[in-house]
């Protein structure tokens, strides 16, 4: 049976190319397994069918032959499960991985979310331009402890790709409309190493297909 993942059928523009359903979409291009999206107009999300798959009315949820999983971390180490791509068979490597793809979601992401979240929904009210400068030093903290551990390194665990930089760099490029993350010269090569790899641009183009499908 088929993979499906549910996507939005319309999100701003801001956010075409940055829902999360990207991530999964991308570990299904690098795992090379067929999927299909089930695409939610505005209130799908809120339906009862929906929230019994996904408790918060988000994307992505991940259904394959009745088995259902929801939370982008999740389901992009449930496709490692079958690609070595992405979590690595020897045991220290694939926990090198898993961890990776935890600090990305728990140590990076919320202060970086902090920063969009003032920028793109309240950046005129005083209270968001007050907090940003805050916000910004606080993630430029987290992003100079990620440039450290990366060092000269291709990827976060030395030559080889995996899920922990499949997360990381889909995190990163929240920030893409800033220069925040392009200021360390060594994290903005590292976005786009990642994002470079043939199953990310894939994945791009089939979510941006999805939304002009809505838009024909």
């Amino acid at each position: 049976m088929i993979i499906t993942i549910s996507a939005f059928r319309w999100v701003p523009d801001f956010a075409r190319g940055q829902v999360r359903d990207l991530r999964v979409r991308w570990a299904l291009e690098e795992a090379g397994l067929p999927y299909g999206s089930r695409l939610l107009e505005q209130g799908d999300q809120d339906k009862p069918e929906y929230r019994q798959m996904q408790p918060f009315g988000q994307v992505p949820a991940f259904e394959e032959d009745g088995f259902v999983l929801f939370e982008s971390g999740a389901i992009v180490l449930h496709i490692g499960e079958r690609c070595e791509a992405l979590l690595p068979r020897d045991p220290a490597a694939r926990a090198r991985a898993t961890q990776w793809v935890i600090a990305a979601l728990n140590s990076v992401e919320p202060y970086v979310g902090n920063v969009a979240d003032i920028d793109l929904f309240h950046a005129d009210e005083p209270w968001a331009k007050q907090r940003r400068p805050d916000a910004v030093q606080f993630v430029e903290r987290r992003l100079a402890g990620l440039s450290n551990a990366l060092g000269e390194k291709p990827y976060l665990d030395g030559d080889r790709f995996t899920a922990g930089d499949l997360i990381m760099s889909t995190v990163l490029r929240i920030l893409e409309y800033t220069d925040i993350v392009k200021r360390d010269t060594r994290l903005a090569a590292y976005v786009e190493r990642c994002i470079a790899r043939p199953a990310f641009q894939r994945a791009l183009e089939a979510q941006l297909a999805d939304f002009r499908q809505d838009a024909a």
